[in-house]
């Protein structure tokens, strides 16, 4: 059974950081490339940030230089860092594992960013 599990969100201040993660079992997480969505309400779900088979890693415009994301292989897990955060980041994040034609997402995590 594939299971992608988000954790590390929460409510946090304007110029705040937050570490995201994403611990995947079920699947051979080395073969898949492996992303983060956000989902603000009212918004169609977008990519955040990705991190392909080959390392490559990219970026939204909207969280390049703020936000990073990095895998751990020995725990099969993302992680997602994110700096300076800004009110317009609140919304529920997703964990996204793809392969081919497969794809499995989490169950998303919220982020809320208020004073």
């Amino acid at each position: 059974q594939v299971q992608l599990v988000e954790s590390g969100g929460g409510l946090v201040q304007p110029g705040g950081s937050l570490r995201l993660s994403c611990a995947a079992s079920g699947i051979s997480f080395s073969d898949y490339h492996m992303g983060w969505y956000r989902q603000a309400p009212g918004k169609q779900r977008e990519l955040v940030a990705r991190i392909l088979v080959s390392g490559t890693t990219q970026y939204a415009d909207s969280v390049k230089g703020r936000f990073a994301i990095s895998r751990d292989y020995s725990k099969n897990t993302i992680y997602l860092q994110m700096n300076s955060l800004k009110p317009e980041d609140t919304a529920v994040y997703y964990c996204l594992g793809a392969r081919g034609g497969l794809e499995y997402w989490g169950q998303g995590t919220q982020v809320t960013v208020s004073s």
